[in-house]
Order: structure tokens, then sequence, then C-alpha cells
């Protein structure tokens, strides 16, 4: 029950940041700015209110489960601080374009514990380093839900990294065991990397449909969907490509260098995490034991 209460607050999250991204698509008429400056300046708040309140129940969700429970959250809150500090270092000494090393740790942890956890790791990461860094402003929410679904669709790199291992494995030595060294983390490297352009194509769409300019490049009401993607397109290839193209390459380059390490850390952690306590056997154990010096 509790596992179902929590997909269904993760699906309904992802709802309401599609719709949010999406819905002024449908409103036959926005108020438009240069630059878009007004962009959901009367919903962002709602939609803060709403996003941290479902994150919110999530963790209390998880936190009922059992002690593992306790420890992914307390795990969680790690990751969270520790993302928040490299993103404050990222404000004062700025990288290149869109770089960022946050979605290092962000696309690890939802590869390794799961979606749900990387949801989380994502939007809370952005929520916490926004308040570290007065970067509060009606963006926020719409930040929280792009970083979320980098960690949510993170888990998606396991069957494929498992598929290419079995094409790309080489016949092992006798008595060895087979392998693929670095399949695992090329995948995820590449992913990384795609996440690099699909969130700051994502992004722009929070202020895009507000904003006003030359009419090939920008949207208006009215225009058919086929219209809006050639604009939109137009938008991201002249304003945005070569910024989220410096994001992507350091996302690959962050994988590529500290992900084994990471995978290794995190994996560990999982491990001790993973634990069944099982009362009755150990009782059972215990009144064997017993009877055996019994017998003695």
């Amino acid at each position: 029950m509790t596992r179902a209460l929590r997909l269904l607050t993760y699906g309904l999250t992802s709802l309401v940041g599609l719709g949010a991204f999406l819905y002024p698509f449908w409103l036959p008429e926005v108020t438009q700015q240069v630059n878009g400056v007004s962009a959901h300046a009367n919903d962002s708040a709602l939609m803060m209110t709403l996003l941290v309140g479902l994150c919110f129940v999530v963790l209390l969700l998880e936190v009922q489960q059992d002690a593992v429970g306790a420890k992914t959250i307390a795990l969680l809150g790690v990751l969270v601080a520790i993302n928040a500090t490299l993103r404050f270092i990222e404000t004062a000494i700025p990288g290149p374009g869109g770089f960022s090393p946050v979605f290092l740790l962000i696309v690890l942890g939802g590869y390794v514990f799961g979606g749900g956890f990387g949801f989380l790791l994502g939007a809370l990461t952005l929520l916490v380093s926004a308040l570290v860094t007065g970067g509060v402003g009606p963006w926020l929410p719409y930040q929280m839900v792009a970083a979320g679904w980098v960690g949510l669709t993170a888990p998606l790199c396991r069957p494929v990294a498992a598929a290419l291992e079995r094409i790309f494995s080489t016949r092992p030595a006798p008595g060895a065991t087979r392998q693929a060294p670095g399949v695992e983390l090329w995948t995820l490297a590449v992913f990384a990397a795609y996440w690099g352009l699909l969130y700051g194509a994502i992004m722009n769409l929070w202020f895009w449909p507000f904003a006003v300019g030359p009419a090939q490049m920008h949207w208006t009401p009215g225009v058919g969907a086929w219209e809006t993607v050639q604009r939109y397109l137009v938008f991201y290839v002249v304003t945005s490509l070569a910024w989220d193209l410096a994001r992507a390459a350091g996302n690959l380059l962050l994988v590529a260098v500290a992900g084994a390490a990471l995978l290794r850390v995190l994996r560990r952690f999982q491990r001790r995490f993973a634990f069944v306590y099982t009362p009755a056997v150990a009782a059972a154990g215990e009144k064997c034991a017993e009877a055996a010096w019994t017998s003695r």
C-alpha cells in the first residue's frame, strides 16, 4: 500500500510539473514582455507550495517503511547538502556556459537507489541551493521539477547498460568472469550528457510563451502545434544550444572521471542498508545452539 501511494505521489508530482510547463500554450491570451520577465508571476507560489508539499508527503511515506527507509532519507539529506554546496561554489566561481556539477550526484543517486530517490535528490537540491545562493524566483519550482526528472529517469540506464554489457562483453579466460569494463559508466555518461541538453530545452518553456521577439522564434496564442515546435527549435538553437552543450560536455566529463568511484561508494551504502532481520529464524538458531551446548 505504501509503495502504491509513493508511486501515485511521484506520478501526481510529474503531472503537476508537466501541466505547469505546458498550460500557457492552451490559454487564449497571455501577458507577453521582453524576455518573459512576468512569466508565472501569479502562479509560481502555488506551484512551489504544491511541489514542496508533495515532496514532503513522499518523505513521510519513505520514513514510514522501516529502518532502511530512514537511513536512505538520512543519506538523501547528506547528498542534498553536498550538492547545495557544489552549486554555491558554482555560483561563486561560474563555469563555462550552463555547466553545473550538481547533475553528477543526481544521475548516480537515481541510478543506484531508484527513481524516487533520484527525483527527491534533484528537486531538493535545487530548492536548498536556491535558498543558499539567493536564487529564489518564479523559475525555482520549474527547476525543481526538471532536476527531479533527471533523477527519476536515471534507472532507465540499467536495462540499457545490461544489454550493452551482453553485446560488448569479451569471451572470458577460463575461470574468469565476463566483464565489459566501462560500459555501465559510459551509458551513464551519455545519459548525463543527453540531460544536459534536455534540461535546458525544458527550462526554456517556463518563460518562452510569455516572451516577445521575432515571429519566427517566439510563440503567439493561436499558433498551431507544428508551427509552435518549429518556432521553439529556432529559438533554442539561436539562444540556448551553445549554453547547453557546455552543460552536456561537463556532465559527460564528470561522470567519466568521477562516476566509477562514486558508484562504488553509493553501492557500499546500498549494501549496508539492504538487510533483512527475521526474529523467528534468529530465535530458532539460538535454540539449536543451546541444544547443541546442552548435549555436550
